[in-house]
């Protein structure tokens, strides 16, 4: 779906990511990088090249944060060994034993899928370390409490900005991504929903924006809550202005999760907020065991999704029946999947594809088994726990709320993959800066800091000088 408009954008991505890192601070360079190429990026669109992932939306922009932390911040990581690191092993090492045990070929009614071997386990672990590149620059650059308040304001701002083409399209239908780049990524009866249109704008897909706009919903109301008060009024009119965008949306998801996590962020306390966030996650991670021994009450979901809409029941029902047709399959070899190129596929005797995959945690399992899962998202759930552990070292209450606030967007990606399929770049920086931020407070509150260590994770936000005494 290349166009001529839409290669030209894609080059030209890397050039105003120089200008940002060259004329923003590191942090606020970052964000506009990524959050920019999620908002005006064409999807569908990449430049190709032979053993290499192709660069598009996704890639670039994860490419020119990470050369833009190395050469402008110029900050070693702090060399560790824990949890997190085994996770980033597997996440990168384990489809290297996926490829190798899968060197057989599949056959799918009169098509033959041939194995993985060698080519597509180096093909897998460099496209691994891309997904990753904003977790470790979120990670090693997003350490401090002015870090985790520029993401949120960043998140307003592009709300703002973003809802006027949003509204656009909710009158006249998802069109700018055709008018600008030639081409539509997604089929047009998609967006149509409730006798309306769900926007896009340059995102792919109504339900991708929708969680954007959850994200910027959340940013605002912590905003609101954590500024002076002669600030606070007009951070609740943002609030509620997104909120409206938001449920004009037409997604139920995001406007589910927006019910429960905004109340939170606005009248909860902090601790109670991780804890939420930790649950969220959890739920996620446990997931597919409960999937497998039949503990999801299923029925009662659609039975619940029918008292709203029949049409959204019926969708929810086909969900759980896609999902066991391929939970079923990813466990015939369950512990390193079947490996990618739609191996882990269900076929009938003609060879169509039966089955439609929405979840991300169902495509991980069957592509790289449970291992691959759990590396995966034992990555993202670790990095929301430690954030919502960690929460309650840091100094001020309004750190407090913009941390957990934060652990409540991630927690809420994650759990919106059992359903969706929309892990984003923007969801991998913001879990590195929840776990960046994370070990920094508990470095300070284990240890006093060496001068080098101070001056790496930025004092004197992270290390405060000693108080005068007398």
């Amino acid at each position: 779906m290349n166009s001529t408009v839409a290669t030209v954008a894609l080059l030209l991505w890397p050039i105003v990511s120089v200008a940002l890192f060259a004329t923003r601070p590191a942090v606020q360079a970052t964000l506009w990088t990524i959050v920019g190429a999620q908002l005006l990026l064409p999807v569908g669109s990449g430049i190709k090249f032979e053993m290499i992932p192709p660069f598009d939306k996704a890639t670039i922009p994860s490419f020119c944060i990470f050369f833009g932390y190395l050469i402008a911040v110029r900050r070693p990581w702090h060399l560790r060994f824990g949890l997190a690191e085994v996770l980033l092993a597997m996440f990168l090492f384990g489809p290297i034993v996926t490829s190798m045990l899968n060197g057989d070929p599949v056959f799918a009614g009169n098509r033959v899928i041939p194995g993985v071997g060698i080519y597509d386990a180096v093909s897998a672990v460099e496209f691994g370390l891309i997904i990753l590149l904003p977790f470790l620059v979120g990670r090693g650059l997003f350490r401090t409490e002015q870090a985790n308040e520029s993401i949120m304001k960043v998140l307003l701002v592009a709300g703002l900005l973003y809802s006027i083409p949003m509204l656009f399209e909710m009158r006249f239908s998802p069109q700018f991504h055709v008018w600008v780049y030639g081409y539509s990524p997604t089929d047009f009866i998609q967006q149509v929903r409730d006798g309306g249109y769900r926007p896009m704008v340059f995102m792919g897909h109504g339900l991708t924006a929708a969680t954007f706009f959850f994200m910027t919903v959340v940013a605002a109301v912590a905003l609101r809550r954590s500024d002076p008060p002669h600030l606070s009024r007009s951070s609740g009119g943002k609030a509620a202005y997104l909120a409206a965008v938001l449920v004009l949306c037409r997604s139920a998801g995001a406007t589910v999760f927006a019910l429960v996590v905004v109340p939170l962020v606005y009248l909860a306390k902090p601790k109670l907020q991780g804890r939420v966030a930790a649950i969220f996650v959890l739920l996620a991670l446990f997931y597919p065991m409960l999937r497998v021994a039949d503990m999801v009450p299923t029925r009662l979901m659609v039975d619940l999704a029918a008292t709203v809409s029949a049409d959204r029941a019926a969708s929810l029902g086909a969900r759980f029946e896609n999902e066991t047709l391929l939970l079923d399959r990813a466990l015939q070899r369950p512990v390193f999947g079947w490996g990618r190129f739609g191996r882990s596929r269900v076929y009938d005797s003609e060879g169509r594809d039966l089955a439609v995959t929405d979840g991300h945690w169902v495509i991980t399992i069957g592509q790289f088994g449970i291992l691959g899962f759990v590396a995966e998202f034992g990555l993202l759930a670790l990095c929301v726990i430690k954030a919502a552990a960690a929460s309650r070292k840091a100094r001020s209450f309004k750190e407090r709320v913009l941390l957990t606030a934060l652990a409540l967007i991630v927690a809420t990606n994650v759990l919106d993959l059992l359903p969706n399929a929309s892990l984003l770049p923007v969801t991998w920086l913001f879990s590195g800066a929840l776990l960046g931020r994370a070990e920094a407070l508990q470095l300070v509150a284990t240890r006093k800091p060496s001068a080098s260590e101070a001056d790496r994770f930025g004092r004197p936000d992270i290390f405060p000088p000693a108080p005068l005494k007398g």
